[in-house]
């Protein structure tokens, strides 16, 4: 295996990086649920994140760019932008998400007795703190390079 790709999974933020882009692809990819409701009939009605394309595709994007960022360790002012880009794109993920469900709801509601979300909904969550715990440790890693080019 060739060094560098050696030395960038060895820093921590790749990690954190590559794992908030598997859990992002499971939620994307893999196509749970995220909430479903009981009908009056009990028969069961679900929402998941590929029945829209805007919330896929931004799934995808949330992937594409977190496997990005892993590639960017020489570039690290880059990997940083991209790396809060992306904690904010995913925000806005969990805020998709919510309004579409909402929307189902609200056309639901009527023959509706209950709705719950499902575990799965709560995905994003952990992404969001991924990305966050990469993006300081870029800016750390960043930090230090400063502290030794004021050394030399």
């Amino acid at each position: 295996m060739h060094l560098k790709y050696i030395k960038m999974i060895q820093r921590i933020q790749s990690v954190y990086l590559l794992i908030a882009a598997a859990l992002a692809a499971f939620l994307g990819i893999y196509n749970p649920h995220l909430w479903r409701a009981q009908m009056v009939n009990n028969a069961y009605k679900y929402f998941s994140g590929q029945s829209n394309y805007g919330y896929f595709a931004l799934t995808l994007v949330i992937i594409l760019l977190a496997l990005v960022c892993i590639f960017l360790f020489k570039k690290r002012k880059l990997q940083y932008r991209l790396t809060v880009l992306n904690v904010f794109l995913s925000i806005g993920w969990i805020v998709l998400q919510y309004f579409l469900i909402d929307w189902k709801k609200a056309d639901l509601i009527q023959h509706m007795d209950s709705a719950t979300y499902l575990p799965a909904a709560f995905i994003p969550i952990p992404v969001i703190i991924l990305l966050f715990l990469a993006a300081r440790g870029i800016r750390k890693d960043e930090k230090l390079i400063k502290t030794l080019d004021r050394l030399r």
